[in-house]
């Protein structure tokens, strides 16, 4: 007899006794044939001391074979597709009766797509003015500035300081840089640094106090009061190069200056088309939830949460905090993630049933030349970087990446995009 209600699903299962019997059978004779026990050859024992002496043993292999041979049966009969582990109980197992037990399971959603072509987007086109080419190409002049070594004389603003920095206090692991460049009075430089050095010259040391904002991005500083010193080393002034064609000739493989724009057009149009088509592809995703309405397992909704999870303290460890140094109430997590990680389910199945229905798919190329650049990334050899995403299960992710990715283009391609007003 099943039981369903949403993803939730139950089943009463009888196993004859016929096969309870030749199971049990099974059982003592295996056990039987190693068990050694004083005045007893090896495998001589009787079978009803094995009975008696072994009664646990036998009942709990024959629970191992026989639970999930018959559930997997039953699963497979009513062609159910499980969404997490089975939790088995009411357990009847007597001696001459059938087994009977008990099993509680989530399954797959049905899900009934709608119409998931020319859905309602709003797109515009990214345009790149002159006006931007022109901001960019400074942008790069700015970066292949020199700084020339003034005469010795105080800071004041405007002046590019070079520094030797280490605090004193107020952070446990110690800050030490030698050579730190600081643009006095600049709006990118901090208030307490440009406060403190105004005024000092080179070979000068001073000691001061720094308050960082809670949401500072270095969470190690996030909301500190740190003591530095800090010692003058130069005073220096930034040099911008020309901008002309041999500007654009030291950057790569340009002749004028005129090329190098181009190549900053197009650079530029590219990266303004992936943003808006990331954004239209977003839009696209809220759609189709909302199109969508059926039960989400709870299992695939705690996967969600737990790779969430996962992707916050790898990006927490990035930025030099400690993952182990977080406690963390798993139950407060879950409510306050549940919300979002229940529509990125929604969004996974969704895009997966529209990819299996357009028979959209990653070829092994496309695998490939992931793999070729995450090889380039950590600069490791193609061969070796394969064998390891092959042995951790990467290679299956990355395919599914492809594939929702191809999906998402399919969808963007098939919208009807409206201009935003």
């Amino acid at each position: 007899m099943a039981l369903v209600e949403g993803c939730k699903h139950s089943l009463e299962i009888t196993v004859p006794v016929a096969e309870v019997e030749k199971e049990t059978e099974r059982a003592v004779a295996q056990i039987q044939s190693k068990v050694k026990l004083p005045g007893f050859r090896p495998g001589k024992v009787p079978v009803g001391l094995v009975k008696q002496r072994f009664a646990g043993d036998i009942r709990q292999d024959v629970l191992d074979k026989l639970v999930p041979r018959f559930l997997n049966a039953a699963v497979e009969k009513d062609n159910l597709q499980l969404a997490g582990q089975p939790k088995v109980t009411d357990v009847h197992f007597h001696t001459g009766e059938p087994l009977r037990f008990k099993a509680e399971f989530e399954v797959a959603p049905e899900i009934e797509l709608k119409e998931y072509r020319g859905l309602a987007i709003t797109y515009n086109e990214p345009e790149v003015t002159d006006a931007d080419v022109d901001a960019r190409v400074q942008e790069i002049r700015e970066q292949k500035a020199e700084y020339v070594n003034e005469e010795q004389r105080p800071l004041a603003d405007g002046d590019h300081a070079l520094v030797s920095l280490e605090s004193l206090a107020g952070v446990a692991e110690k800050i030490s840089q030698d050579e730190l460049t600081l643009k006095i009075g600049d709006e990118h430089t901090m208030p307490a640094f440009t406060e403190n050095l105004r005024g000092a010259a080179p070979e000068e040391s001073r000691e001061f106090e720094v308050t960082y904002p809670e949401d500072y991005d270095r969470k190690n500083l996030a909301g500190k009061t740190v003591r530095f010193r800090a010692t003058v080393k130069a005073v220096r002034r930034k040099e911008l190069p020309e901008l002309n064609d041999e500007f654009a000739k030291d950057l790569g493989d340009y002749q004028t200056l005129g090329e190098l724009s181009e190549a900053v057009r197009k650079s530029l149009q590219r990266d303004r088309e992936q943003r808006a088509q990331e954004d239209a592809k977003h839009q696209l995703i809220d759609r189709l939830v909302e199109l969508h309405e059926f039960p989400v397992p709870d299992a695939y909704v705690d996967r969600q949460i737990e790779m969430n999870l996962e992707n916050q303290l790898r990006t927490l460890a990035a930025q030099g905090v400690d993952p182990r140094s977080i406690k963390l109430d798993w139950q407060k997590v879950r409510e306050s993630q549940k919300e979002r990680a229940s529509r990125d389910v929604k969004a996974s199945l969704l895009l997966d049933r529209i990819g299996d229905r357009e028979a959209i798919g990653a070829t092994q190329e496309e695998v490939d030349r992931e793999v070729q650049r995450i090889a380039r990334q950590q600069r490791e050899a193609v061969a070796v970087v394969r064998a390891k995403l092959q042995k951790d299960g990467s290679i299956g992710r990355i395919a599914g990446r492809i594939r929702t990715d191809k999906t998402l283009t399919f969808l963007f391609e098939q919208a009807r995009k409206e201009a935003a007003k």
